[in-house]
């Protein structure tokens, strides 16, 4: 059956906003009480880099929590079809594939025609920014929240929601580049965005293929998971 009938799209642009305001404020908040404001991101503690790249996730779970009792049936995993099977292992090397050769394809033309914008170091910089300031439990810290924590969120959100409502009521095709549009443009970082809209278009396929979230779980992890590899193997 396409899509979820209790899932509608002007409900999840309404979650989303809210739990990107909700995000905004928990960062400015931290910020203010911790007499953080003015440290530059490249030099913020870690603490600080695990706040901001987690504060998205209370309010988006809160949000789903609200949705599945009010729109849905009240039974979180299988309004957002949070489920997993053996075969969605295969995710794994679906998100490490899409790290090392996708990625790099993707990237390969922009690099050449445009090498102050697009290169390798302009590109990993977000994620190096995450990893620099960290040492012993801190790296351990933001491993997790990058690799599993994150990778969870996102896909009940981005996948569980947000593509579901809208292929319940668009055709797949359009459904899955919008979500991975959305998904793209909702991390804030424009250099990123052609590599997270292409991964984004992976992971929506994996939900519509499967009908459920493990392997597009598994997939984000892996991906997440060798980019940061990559990146700890430079320092």
């Amino acid at each position: 059956m396409p899509g979820h009938p209790r899932l509608r799209i002007e409900v999840a642009i309404v979650a989303w906003v809210l739990a990107v305001l909700a995000s905004f404020v928990i960062v400015i908040v931290v910020l203010a009480v911790s007499g953080q404001k003015s440290t530059a991101a490249g030099v913020a503690p870690p603490w600080l880099t695990i706040v901001s790249a987690s504060a998205f996730w209370v309010p988006a779970i809160v949000c789903l929590v609200y949705i599945s009792d009010h729109d849905g049936t009240s039974h979180f995993r299988d309004d957002f079809t949070f489920r997993f099977r053996a075969v969605d292992l295969l995710g794994v090397p679906i998100g490490v594939l899409c790290q090392l050769v996708l990625i790099e394809v993707l990237y390969l033309p922009l690099q050449k025609w445009f090498p102050a914008s697009f290169s390798k170091d302009h590109v990993e910089k977000p994620a190096r920014d995450l990893l620099d300031q960290a040492k012993g439990g801190w790296l351990v810290a933001i491993v997790l929240v990058v690799c599993v924590g994150a990778p969870i969120v996102e896909e009940l959100f981005y996948r569980g929601l947000i593509f579901r409502a809208l292929e319940g009521r668009l055709a797949a095709p359009l459904a899955i580049f919008i979500s991975a549009l959305w998904f793209g443009a909702a991390h804030l970082e424009w250099i990123q965005l052609l590599g997270l809209f292409a991964f984004g278009v992976v992971l929506a396929a994996c939900a519509h293929s499967t009908r459920r979230l493990g392997m597009g779980v598994f997939a984000h992890m892996a991906f997440n998971a060798t980019s940061v590899a990559l990146l700890l193997s430079k320092r």
